[in-house]
């Protein structure tokens, strides 16, 4: 199985075990980040929050937690933070990133491929947390 560090990630923070912001402020020298891509929701919101720099951005393009998102106003403008939300993209960037997997310079990656009829497997490995990747149900 194909982990974060293969695909080359400098670190990684499993949220389940860490403190996501201290562990990037740990990283960071105290610092914190300049950008945030935040597709988890409400688990981790206020932890990607805390986890940025002054002047930092938090791209949200996700929710699977949560939609329940806050967060403390004065917080948001004494460090001058942004908050984006990114949905897709356009057709034509559709077609775009598939002339790149069809040239075989994307490659998604794949935890598992499974028959339809072990879908309920998939679901536990979701569930489990247990997949890193995409889970394909095979249609025979």
């Amino acid at each position: 199985m194909i982990k974060g560090k293969e695909l080359g990630a400098d670190s990684m923070i499993l949220h389940s075990e860490n403190d996501i912001a201290e562990e990037v402020k740990r990283m960071s020298n105290r610092r914190g980040v300049d950008v945030v891509f935040e597709h988890v929701g409400q688990a981790t919101w206020d932890q990607s929050l805390r986890s940025l720099a002054p002047g930092g951005r938090l791209v949200t393009c996700g929710a699977t937690t949560g939609y329940d998102a806050k967060i403390d106003l004065r917080f948001l403008f004494v460090r001058q933070l942004s908050i984006l939300g990114s949905f897709m993209g356009s057709k034509a960037e559709l077609f775009s990133a598939l002339e790149l997997f069809r040239r075989g310079l994307l490659k998604p990656i794949i935890d598992v491929v499974l028959p339809l009829e072990k879908c309920a497997e998939a679901h536990a490995r979701l569930e489990n947390r247990e997949q890193f990747g995409k889970i394909v149900l095979r249609v025979a």
